[in-house]
């Protein structure tokens, strides 16, 4: 019965009777009608490149640090000299790990590793932070926008990752010195590379739609001097609690988790140190461990200092923000080759007799 009901009040069919009152002009009507699908066809697919392309800016323009716009100037010497040291340090560096047989150890494998890494960071922001200080160019186009953002948080997480291999190096020379050469064979150092960039890789390709699919709604004025994930989540004009809480959980998760367990390694070293008998060998292990440690501190602490204000430092002046944005990604890789070189005895022998050749 309900069935019975429902079908007895609901029509087969509906008459369309077209436009009342003009039946007999119906046929002359239809004439200019034929003619225009293919028009509105036409316009429908501009509109549909319009509306598809309208959230996206074109260019984004990068004003440098807010609020001191009349010392970008002088702000670009300190950065030039920086971004020049960090390039002459590095390369000379890695020159003097690839050209010195006795430096082709597990452990200056994995430093040559970490050269590179600083020397694309470096090279990925300072350029362009020049560039916007010294007004040569401040736009970036929004693909060139997104490929920076995925170039410096790809090469940050890789370079975390060596960090954590470099750990686990000393680990394995101090705490089980009988089974280094066996463990850190060159296979296994290579499939620890492989895994590291596969691993950033995963990590930050999703930050690239994250950024895609937020509307900017016309706004292409950033202020900061390169492309950083949040910076250009922050133009766009809705909710950005995923890009938010992502960003977070590809920091923790990635650079995090690494330092974590850098920390266990060291915890691990200091206790197996306390254990021998010989102070002579304290100080040796010690020695070799400082430098390590002076590296993984001025890497991690800017770095995390600047993405948790970047979230959550709502009442940090945005100079600060940028500006430690800025140094993160610059006084890691200027100082890690001097680091490595003036602590380390047989890099700077290396050197020495690769130069005075």
């Amino acid at each position: 019965m309900p069935a019975l009901n429902q079908s007895s009040f609901d029509p087969i069919t509906f008459i369309l009777t077209g436009i009342p009152g003009m039946e007999e002009s119906h046929i002359w009507i239809s004439v200019p009608v034929c003619l225009m699908p293919g028009s509105l066809r036409g316009l429908h697919r501009t509109m549909s490149v319009i509306n598809s392309t309208s959230s996206h800016p074109a260019t984004f323009v990068l004003v440098g640090i807010p609020g001191m716009e009349q010392v970008h100037i002088w702000l670009s010497i300190p950065f030039c000299l920086m971004y020049v040291v960090a390039l002459l340090g590095n390369s000379v560096l890695l020159f003097t790990i690839i050209t010195e047989s006795s430096l082709h150890d597990p452990m200056y494998s994995f430093l040559s590793m970490l050269t590179v890494a600083d020397l694309l960071l470096s090279s990925t922001t300072v350029p362009k932070t020049l560039s916007v200080f010294w007004s040569i160019s401040k736009e970036i186009s929004f693909r060139g926008c997104l490929t920076q953002m995925f170039f410096i948080d790809f090469i940050f997480i890789t370079e975390s990752a060596i960090l954590l291999a470099m750990a686990f190096d000393r680990y394995i020379a101090i705490c089980d010195p009988l089974r280094y050469t066996t463990v850190l064979t060159h296979s296994v150092i290579r499939k620890i590379a492989m895994a590291a960039l596969t691993r950033s890789f995963c990590i930050m390709f999703p930050a690239i739609f994250l950024l895609k699919r937020l509307d900017y709604c016309g706004h292409n004025i950033m202020p900061h001097t390169y492309c950083e994930h949040m910076g250009v989540a922050t133009l766009a004009c809705g909710d950005l609690t995923v890009n938010i809480w992502y960003g977070l959980a590809a920091g923790f998760l990635s650079a995090g988790l690494d330092a974590f367990f850098i920390a266990v390694s060291c915890a691990s070293i200091l206790r197996s140190l306390f254990r021998l008998p010989s102070q002579g060998i304290h100080l040796k292990a010690l020695n070799t461990c400082g430098s390590h440690v002076c590296v993984i501190l001025m890497f991690y602490t800017p770095a995390f200092f600047s993405w948790s204000t970047h979230r959550f430092g709502r009442h940090i002046p945005r100079h600060t923000l940028i500006l430690l944005a800025n140094l993160y990604v610059i006084i890691p890789p200027m100082l890690n080759p001097i680091i490595y070189g003036v602590r380390s005895k047989q890099v700077w022998e290396g050197a020495n007799r690769i130069f005075s050749r």
